[in-house]
């Protein structure tokens, strides 16, 4: 039955109610604000922060440890007569440390990707008025700057130990400055393989998996095989090897440029022309992952 506009036949109960919807006539905050939105709720969702008490037990613990690493390094140095240095280098804290590391990436970079993949709410983001490049921009800044925060801070304890313990202060600062270029480097290429990773799969777990067996599994497969070649009489090969681990990526790039330690077998990390070769491998894996995410992100959810 057809009938004219604003008439209402007999039975027809057919209403329009006006509940109070108005236009929003405030400011427009934009990309830019959205973008720093999201870096901050990805950061603080690392350390469990804005979320329930449960997803706070494992970042808080695992930061927990590391600076609890920290303090043990420098009560000792304090408590050992005629001490001069602290007992571990801040080159190679993260090295020695490397298991909380990977075990914190491989929780965090799940978390912060693999759910907006499960429930499907990436093409929300999309919709306006963020990009792709600023939801790939704010998760790979914000999973960079908690690997920082997380490495950093115990270099920073162990620092203000050693100034306390009235070492010297030059040699200090200088090699705390060689740490924080390690650890930087560091959180820029574990935020991105771990990622890389996280953003293949929307199941958490499968994510978790295959960040562990990028960071960690790969620097034991590398390092026993560079036990075996040393071994053999290939020595020439070790340092060649480890560009094959992130781990040993980061570990060759410090003893060749920022006086670490090199724990290659045999203590001969690769010298400065090796150096170079390492350094441009992490940079060239770092804008790697963030060409894959673009690419990933391009296609995900539409």
């Amino acid at each position: 039955m057809s009938t004219e506009t604003g008439a209402v036949t007999g039975g027809d109960n057919t209403r329009i109610h006006n509940i109070g919807y108005r236009a929003y006539d405030g400011p427009r905050l934009g990309r830019g604000y959205a973008r720093r939105s999201l870096y901050s709720q990805s950061l603080r969702g690392s350390f469990g922060l804005g979320r329930s008490a449960k997803s706070k037990v494992l970042p808080m613990l695992l930061f927990g440890v590391m600076c609890l690493v920290a303090l043990i390094i420098v009560a000792v140095a304090m408590a050992t007569p005629n001490a001069t240095k602290l007992a571990i280098k801040y080159t190679d804290f993260a090295i020695y440390l490397q298991a909380v590391i990977g075990l914190f990436i491989a929780s965090q970079a799940p978390q912060s990707v693999s759910r907006d993949l499960r429930f499907k709410s990436v093409p929300l983001y999309f919709s306006r008025p963020i990009e792709r490049v600023d939801y790939v921009v704010a998760k790979y800044a914000a999973m960079a700057s908690a690997l920082f925060i997380l490495t950093v801070t115990p270099l920073l304890v162990m620092y203000v130990g050693a100034l306390l313990a009235k070492f010297d202060f030059a040699d200090q600062t200088t090699s705390f400055g060689q740490g924080l270029v390690s650890v930087a480097l560091l959180s820029l290429l574990f935020a991105g393989l771990g990622l890389v990773m996280a953003a293949l799969t929307p199941r958490r777990g499968f994510g978790v998996a295959a960040v562990i067996a990028v960071l960690t599994i790969s620097f034991g497969a590398v390092s026993t095989v560079q036990a075996i070649a040393w071994e053999t009489g290939s020595a020439g090969a070790v340092q060649w090897l480890g560009l094959f681990s992130p781990l040993t990526l980061i570990g060759g790039v410090q003893s060749a440029f920022l006086g670490a330690t090199s724990h290659f077998p045999g203590g001969e990390g690769p010298g400065a022309g090796a150096g170079v070769v390492y350094l441009i491998v992490v940079l060239t894996l770092v804008a790697g992952s963030y060409a894959v995410l673009m690419r990933r992100y391009r296609r995900v959810g539409l």
